[in-house]
């Protein structure tokens, strides 16, 4: 009979299997039947993708037990043969095995079993750690067989074993286990129609999307994705914490080994081979703290694998493995996941999220899916999400489920749409007032305003989005030299440990534009602008009138807080408000200018040879950049700070709003 398999052996019965030493403690298996799930006779072939064929002959009756760590009197388990399954000759693409192991599909044939006529995989461990992982996921179901309806439900279930004896006199373990389609996940995300044949698979309905909180079925490309983004994400959180709430950690976390069921539509998360518990009772393992630690470690790492799956569900461009090594050193090299829409932007080569559907199902909600991905891969994993939270988070709940925002989402949704606004670069009056009442309503709900939370997270390297004051392009004016400004970069560093100095360094990169084509044609000679000062950090505190003149302008005016506190107590978030009336101060970090700037200015050639021309450059720069950033003595008091977005106000009212930008910039 021509048999195909996958794995690192091209016959059945030639595989020599090491038998497990005898560190586990075993007890042998009597045969028994179990209740039959779902049973189905529809056996449609596949393409044969990735298999390797041999002609083999295969002997039911030689049979041997096998030791196993499972209670003799348990029902959950059934000891099969090899007579009992006709095996076929294809493999499916999505079921390709490990190191150590061997898959076969087959039909249970004997009338006489639960699971007659019903399609299975037949695993074949021919190493010693291929059987231990088969063994451990048997000792999984006797652990998780008491509420067997969620096992069947987010597992691969496992069905029994098989036990022989070889020519060397060894005995191998085959694991059966069932069948739940021809695809991983990882498999799915891979076609290029992904979308609308995952929706068939799943036969999604109204009644089905009702499950994650929508009454709408089809719409928009983005609307789609979004959606089943949703349905996967909270299948996965749901099987994860299943087996979180029996002490057992998945470990293994990856698309490979999710299979999406289409007869009861669940995520199944794996055989759970490698599912660790989360105490040791070994004499070895130390206090209850020490267990406490390993269950938040442990549940930590699946959280974060979560993360890993749910960033590749979203922007496909992380399937490319260059890429997604790009995403990943970025995270292992200690940088604040809530960056990660600012790192993903330069990686892939983009100035905004337009055209880009994965970029723009994170900035929906306010930017609800960058907070979610940021809280599945924190850098702490005492930081990270747990998968209870995780489902009720704004990102994976639909428009008919109503959430009750924390103050944490509020803060990023706040920022989330300044930073939105400021990307699209049409700075009109409507914009402008907009920009302004949200960088007002990020300053009334600042986290972090005491000195020793700034002297934390202000270090570091950001990037200049947005001024409050004025603004003055080339549009309208015939300068001597015409620049286009790039970047303009703030890096703030500890001079000290020991004190609250800290060193200002403004970066402004432009090209000067040679010719009278500039508005067609952007070349031109690079240059860049440097400015570092000296400054002490204190308390202080931003004192608000009380009745302020209706004449002043408002781009001029510090501040309007009495219409800022008015919209933000609505019914909506009167509840994260920190204070019941309008203040009438606010607690600030206060910079005090203590040294003199040194102004630095690198210009290329043919312009560096001419003082007229380096004059007139950089005159021009000062007219487009804010005078905050030329003259960094002109920064007063910084008013919002957290690991993603700074606001600092300038001595004439004027706020610049900063994102965090990456440091090394070899990850771009």
């Amino acid at each position: 009979m021509a048999l195909c398999g996958v794995g690192l052996s091209p016959s059945f019965e030639s595989l020599e299997v090491a038998c497990v030493g005898g560190n586990l403690s075993t007890r042998r298996i009597r045969p028994s039947l179990m209740r039959a799930i779902g049973k189905s006779s529809d056996w449609k072939r596949r393409p044969c993708l990735g298999v390797r064929c041999s002609s083999l002959k295969l002997d039911g009756n030689a049979q041997t037990d096998i030791s196993v760590p499972v209670e003799e009197e348990s029902g959950h388990v059934i000891k099969f043969k090899m007579s009992d399954f006709k095996v076929l000759d294809c493999v499916s693409v999505g079921l390709g095995g490990r190191a150590g192991e061997v898959v076969f599909e087959a039909i249970v044939k004997d009338t006489n079993s639960p699971l007659y006529n019903t399609q299975v995989v037949l695993r074949r461990l021919t190493s010693v750690r291929a059987q231990r992982r088969g063994k451990r996921a048997i000792e999984v179901l006797k652990k998780l067989a008491r509420r067997r309806l969620m096992y069947h439900s987010y597992s691969m279930q496992v069905h029994g074993y098989i036990s022989s004896a070889i020519s060397s006199g060894r005995s191998s373990f085959t694991l059966v286990h069932g069948y739940h389609g021809s695809f991983s996940l990882r498999h799915w995300l891979q076609q290029s129609d992904w979308l609308p044949t995952l929706e068939a698979t799943l036969a999604l309905d109204k009644e089905s999307v009702r499950r994650v909180g929508d009454d709408t079925v089809g719409g928009s490309a983005v609307s789609r994705q979004l959606r089943m983004i949703r349905i996967l994400m909270r299948d996965l959180l749901i099987g994860v914490n299943y087996l979180h709430s029996h002490g057992l950690a998945h470990t293994e976390l990856r698309l490979e080994n999710v299979h999406i069921s289409p007869v009861d539509r669940h995520i199944k998360v794996g055989i759970l081979g490698n599912a660790a518990d989360f105490y040791d009772d070994s004499p070895n393992c130390g206090t209850a703290d020490n267990n406490m630690d390993r269950r938040q470690m442990m549940i930590a790492f699946d959280m974060r694998c979560l993360g890993f799956m749910m960033a590749k569900m979203v922007l496909r461009e992380l399937m490319d493995p260059l890429i997604f090594t790009k995403f990943k050193s970025f995270l292992t090299k200690g940088n604040d996941p809530s960056c990660l829409r600012e790192f993903l932007l330069q990686i892939l080569h983009r100035n905004s999220s337009s055209g880009n559907a994965g970029l723009q199902i994170l900035d929906r909600n306010w930017g609800a899916g960058w907070n979610l991905l940021s809280l599945l891969l924190a850098t702490e994993p005492s930081k990270r999400v747990s998968c209870l939270d995780a489902l009720t988070h704004p990102f994976l709940c639909g428009p008919r489920w109503r959430v009750v925002p924390s103050i944490d989402i509020i803060r990023w949704g706040l920022g989330s749409t300044a930073l939105r606004i400021s990307e699209e670069y049409i700075y009109g009056q409507p914009q402008r007032s907009r920009l302004s009442h949200f960088i007002e309503l990020m300053e009334m709900l600042n986290p972090n305003s005491r000195p020793k939370n700034w002297l934390e997270l202000l270090p570091g390297k950001w990037r200049l989005l947005y001024c409050t004051g004025r603004h003055i392009g080339l549009t309208f004016r015939q300068p001597p030299e015409q620049v286009l400004i790039g970047h303009v970069h703030l890096t703030v560093s500890r001079v000290s440990k020991l004190n609250t100095s800290l060193l200002f360094a403004s970066d402004t990169g432009f090209t000067v534009m040679i010719g009278q084509d500039w508005p067609h044609d952007k070349a031109g000679v690079d240059g860049k602008l440097q400015v570092n000062s000296l400054f002490r950090l204190m308390a202080g505190r931003r004192l608000y009138l009380k009745e302020e003149e209706k004449n002043t302008e408002k781009l001029s005016n510090p501040s309007n807080t009495r219409d800022a506190f008015a919209k933000l107590s609505g019914r909506k978030w009167r509840k994260a408000l920190p204070f019941k009336e309008s203040p009438s101060s606010l607690p600030v970090a206060k910079l005090v200018s203590s040294g003199i700037d040194e102004v630095t200015m690198n210009l290329g050639d043919p312009l560096s040879k001419s003082i007229n021309s380096a004059t007139n450059v950089v005159q021009e720069v000062r007219t487009q950049v804010p005078p905050e950033m030329f003259d960094l003595s002109k920064l007063v008091c910084g008013t919002y700070v957290d690991s993603r977005l700074l606001v600092i106000r300038g001595v004439n009212g004027s706020a610049l709003l900063f994102t965090r930008s990456c440091f090394d910039e070899s990850c771009k």
